[in-house]
């Protein structure tokens, strides 16, 4: 998964309320031009996941603002929602169809088969491993593992400056390369900066329950740790939330979730929503080709730390940015998997 892809992109704000219902539209539409249709399908973890899904849809109300496409989203409730989703937006004449996370990548290959004169997007799957490779498919990869080792090694730097044992700790969803691309990175960068450090990691199965990330979270919190990353969406900030009632540090995902407390941080921000707006402007403008994937790592400035506590020694920034500079430049080689 290392396709390139040349891809500036640029520094975004998480200003989205929560949304709720099955199907939230809205249409923008230029005289006499019949407007790009664009629909949006989310996985299990709904809008207000305050991550993933809510930066997708922050993509979507970009590209209706700046480009004037029109943009329908609706909300999957199960994973046999998908299909009849896709479908359904398919046979109402929209010519764009994004697929929001690795779940639904069997559900993009079906209805691109079916669908040949339609585009559309898979994030976080690899266009040449769905069945068949549809060539009408584009598959939005992000380089997860590079800004997860930035995250573990600030991780482990803020470990080290603590009392007790190197001890950190990580909580996934559910195990999907994806999450394990994170964790992978964070123990790397962890065990960069802090040889000796001990790694904790645990998945909740779940994308939603706070209380079942909260449950992981506390009992690595219980077992020394003195940082946590969260990479469970809407589960995960129930690890936050263990973060902040045990005085103990926690790592956002997805978006920057320093909004939750001064007990954040950093977060591992995937830019899904430049992403997803750089795709949808390139079926506007003529330059969309399927059949491959597009690529957002720190080069790309696809993925890269958040707002990071004030509480960090300047010497620590200094060094996280000369890390930081290697990765992009390909110096520092990050695994993807954990071994």
């Amino acid at each position: 998964m290392t396709r390139a892809l040349t891809v500036l992109a640029a520094a975004f704000a998480l200003t989205l309320s929560a949304c709720g219902g099955d199907d939230n539209a809205a249409s923008t539409t230029t005289a006499g031009v019949e407007p790009l249709k664009v629909a949006l399908i989310t996985d299990l973890g709904q809008l207000n996941d305050r991550g993933f899904n809510q930066l997708a849809y922050e993509g979507l109300k970009r590209a209706e603002r700046e480009l004037g496409i029109e943009g329908r989203v609706i909300e999957s409730r199960s994973a046999s929602d998908y299909v009849p989703n896709m479908t359904t937006v398919a046979r109402q004449g929209y010519d764009v169809i994004v697929g929001v996370g690795f779940a639904q990548g069997d559900a993009i290959a079906t209805a691109a088969r079916a669908f040949p004169d339609k585009k559309f997007v898979i994030i976080d799957v690899d266009q040449s491993g769905l069945k068949g490779k549809p060539a009408n498919v584009v598959g939005m990869l992000f380089r997860e593992e590079q800004v997860g080792y930035l995250a573990g090694y600030l991780a482990a730097l803020e470990a080290k400056r603590m009392p007790g044992p190197q001890v950190i700790g990580s909580v996934g969803g559910f195990k999907e390369p994806p999450v394990d691309r994170f964790i992978a990175g964070y123990q790397a960068g962890a065990k960069a900066a802090a040889p000796g450090v001990k790694t904790l990691n645990g998945y909740s199965s779940d994308w939603d329950d706070q209380a079942k990330c909260k449950e992981l979270a506390l009992n690595q919190i219980q077992a020394g740790a003195k940082v946590v990353f969260q990479v469970a969406g809407g589960c995960g900030l129930g690890a936050l939330d263990a973060a902040r009632e045990r005085s103990v540090w926690g790592i956002g995902v997805d978006a920057d979730q320093a909004f939750l407390g001064p007990h954040v941080l950093t977060s591992a921000q995937k830019k899904v929503d430049e992403g997803v707006f750089r795709t949808i402007k390139s079926a506007q403008d003529g330059t969309w080709r399927g059949g491959r994937n597009l690529v957002f790592g720190l080069a790309e400035n696809g993925v890269g730390l958040g707002t990071i506590s004030k509480r960090v020694p300047q010497e620590d920034l200094d060094q996280l940015e000369v890390v930081r500079e290697k990765i992009a430049a390909g110096e520092i080689d990050v695994p993807k998997s954990l071994g």
